[in-house]
């Protein structure tokens, strides 16, 4: 199959279950509901798979679980997302995507760590404001790698690599 694959970090089960709770609860009905997410990359072309699965075989066999920092809520103006920290996954995903610079889209050469939590509603329907009042910075952990097909609107998962590194 052709579709574009995504790859999104999996997060711990206590971070992806808070996160997850809230973007079920506020993300517009589109027809399809996708789980909380941090996608690391957009559209990977299919026809490298190989080459992409081999890569991130090796990655995730020589990386640890690693921290991150929920540090704030941003304005998606309107809509809402938790901003993520954490240099290890700046530096972890910037020798990815530079392995990967020939097939990167102009959105997938751009990184900002982030949930989506809600986006493309009115002004008045954004969560933005209750989120950034009550939001406490908490950590997360990075746990490994999920890969997903894009099917023009719903994501199919294709598989769950686990950081099984020292």
């Amino acid at each position: 199959m052709d579709d574009p694959m995504i790859l999104t970090l999996a997060l711990d089960k206590t971070a992806f279950a808070w996160l997850d709770d809230l973007r079920q609860t506020h993300f517009p009905d589109r027809g399809y509901r996708l789980p909380a997410h941090l996608t690391l990359f957009h559209n990977l072309p299919a026809r490298h798979r190989d080459h992409i699965d081999a890569r991130l075989d090796r990655l995730c066999a020589a990386t640890a679980p690693f921290p991150m920092t929920a540090t704030r809520v941003m304005d998606l103006n309107p809509g809402a997302a938790i901003h993520i920290e954490s240099e290890t996954l700046k530096v972890w995903r910037a020798a990815l995507a530079d392995g990967w610079s020939d097939w990167l889209t102009p959105q997938d050469r751009h990184f900002h760590a982030h949930v989506t939590i809600q986006n493309k509603v009115t002004p008045a329907a954004s969560v933005y404001p209750q989120l950034a009042r009550d939001f406490t910075p908490f950590p997360i952990v990075a746990t490994g790698l999920q890969l997903w097909h894009y099917r023009g609107g719903p994501w199919v998962h294709d598989r769950t690599i686990t950081f099984t590194g020292p």
